[in-house]
């Protein structure tokens, strides 16, 4: 296979295994509700005032507590799983195979150099131990 043809499948397979694993999940929930109005531009201008009274600028505001993002980890790792356990299953090659009409439609990935940088400086870190 060539080296354009495998970035092609494999830049499909992100994009299927984002919206099947990643998207459909509780991370919906944390996307729903209104967005604040900022003024700026930049959210500078937008506080939130907690049960203490407490005016939090937006942008320190965290969206969502640990439990919350444990939750939304537990279930994407457990779609990511179910999706590679079923991915030879006919039945679910299938609803691959329609999911990735929708898939089509999302811009092509691109490789992420910062990841790289972070993976081998853990590399780095790990072989020193």
């Amino acid at each position: 296979m060539g080296e354009a043809n495998e970035e092609r499948i494999t830049a499909g397979m992100a994009k299927i295994m984002a919206l099947m694993c990643v998207r459909n999940t509780m991370l919906e929930d944390i996307h729903a509700g209104i967005v604040p109005v900022s003024n700026t531009g930049d959210f500078t201008d937008v506080v939130v005032i907690d049960g203490d009274g407490r005016k939090i600028p937006w942008r320190d505001v965290s969206h969502f507590d640990d439990d919350a993002m444990r939750d939304l980890m537990r279930q994407i790792v457990n779609r990511l799983y179910t999706f590679h356990l079923k991915s030879d299953d006919p039945s679910f090659q299938r609803l691959i195979d329609r999911w990735e009409l929708a898939a089509r439609k999302w811009d092509d990935p691109n490789l992420d150099a910062s990841f790289l940088r972070a993976m081998e400086q853990f590399r780095e870190t790990w072989n020193d131990n």
